[in-house]
């Protein structure tokens, strides 16, 4: 599941999105150079191939590892996209483009928000959405909703089938798992699977935390939300920590987890990013990433664990520290606070600011390692966790290799 919220002022536009996943399904950050093509080469997507157009943006794209498209991107324009799940009335194709094709597509051939909304209902008009986009799961599938926006607009964009419906932005607006805009929704929303993935409680939050919003900064409090009143996740039986927008898997019936966070800061003549390339935003560092500046950070990941990529050098950190993280999360957050902090006053190239990461997550990492602390969480949730671990080849309990 996912949340995507943006907030269109008179001076920009600022845009977030959380990736919510399946626990092992590994994300990284993918840059793309702008390309000519053949016209009409094959180009293959993650289940169909459609024609190739002349030429692509350049695009950075947070990517499950499987997944030709992406769960979150933008191109050199400075247009920003972030998809939604959905769950509608109208009937599920067995192939198509899937919501993660169709957003890279609209980064791709899109040079501004309304450009890429068209893009993205034209292709669905020709070639509908459809097939697996399930990692533990797939044969599961669902439509999609999307927030497109650029340093002028933002538009909510929501699907149904090869149906769609557009609507602009005017101040704060946020999608979470079912359909919002009021008569598409009438038409196509399905109450059961929206209801299971906990989309109302969510976008409630969401949209009051984007009210608020007049910066990054609060883009990113509100993609580390665990709810009103709530500094750490609650767990239910069914959904585990999924009522509020920082999403923690936990549940018997929906296994979900925040796997990719980004944040964007766009204006006219000046265009910001900031993105973690791991899982859990509130124990995640975002750090500012440029669609020019691309930056090595290690192989791309599998459902495995390894000691090279990023993302799963981070759960090393994450898997630890959610067990307890009222007394182990403290070992970080200060000195991350503190350089996010001194990145949005003056951000440094991006190789500068995944090196200096490292060093932090590596540190931290340590720190956290050699403090003793039980899994104080229910015993459901260590269950659904441990079997996820042992899937992943990952003891979190370990001693660090040196």
């Amino acid at each position: 599941m996912c949340d995507t919220a943006v907030v269109v002022g008179t001076e920009g536009v600022l845009f977030a999105k959380n990736s919510d996943r399946d626990v092992n399904e590994a994300q990284f950050l993918d840059w793309r150079p702008r390309e000519e093509h053949a016209a009409g080469v094959p180009l293959h997507c993650t289940w169909i191939e459609i024609p190739q157009v002349r030429e692509t943006h350049a695009v950075l794209l947070s990517r499950p590892y499987w997944i030709w498209g992406a769960e979150i991107g933008a191109n050199e324009h400075g247009v920003a996209i972030g998809n939604e799940a959905v769950f509608t009335r109208a009937p599920y194709a067995e192939t198509g483009l899937t919501g993660m094709d169709l957003l890279r597509l609209g980064l791709e051939r899109g040079a501004t928000a309304r450009e890429a909304v068209d893009v993205i209902v034209g292709l669905l008009e020709e070639h509908g959405q459809g097939g697996g986009c399930g990692h533990e799961n797939r044969d599961f599938t669902y439509h999609n909703s999307f927030i497109v926006a650029d340093p002028r607009q933002a538009f909510v964009l929501e699907t149904a089938g090869r149906d769609s419906a557009v609507e602009p932005v005017e101040g704060a607006r946020t999608i979470s798992n079912a359909l919002t805009i009021p008569e598409f929704a009438r038409q196509h929303g399905e109450r059961l699977r929206s209801r299971a993935s906990r989309a109302r409680s969510r976008h409630r939050r969401t949209a009051e935390l984007a009210l608020r919003a007049t910066g990054p900064a609060d883009m990113m409090s509100l993609l580390r939300d665990h709810g009103r009143g709530q500094r750490w996740p609650r767990y239910s039986w069914l959904s585990g920590a999924m009522s509020a927008p920082c999403v923690h898997a936990g549940g018997l019936v929906v296994v979900s987890q925040t796997t990719g966070s980004w944040v964007s800061e766009l204006a006219p003549g000046s265009v910001r990013h900031w993105a973690t390339g791991s899982a859990a935003p509130c124990l995640s560092l975002f750090k500012p990433v440029s669609v020019d500046q691309p930056v090595d950070t290690g192989p791309r990941p599998g459902e495995r664990a390894d000691a090279e990529s990023l993302w799963w050098r981070h759960e090393a950190l994450h898997r630890r520290v959610q067990r307890d993280p009222a007394r182990l999360a403290d070992v970080l957050l200060p000195e991350r606070d503190a350089f996010e902090e001194r990145w949005r006053t003056y951000a440094p190239p991006s190789d500068v600011a995944f090196k200096e990461a490292d060093g932090l997550l590596e540190r931290w990492t340590r720190r956290v390692s050699e403090r003793a602390a039980a899994d104080r969480r229910p015993v459901w949730v260590r269950r659904i966790w441990n079997q996820r671990n042992a899937r992943a080849g990952l003891d979190p309990c370990a001693p660090l290799a040196g």
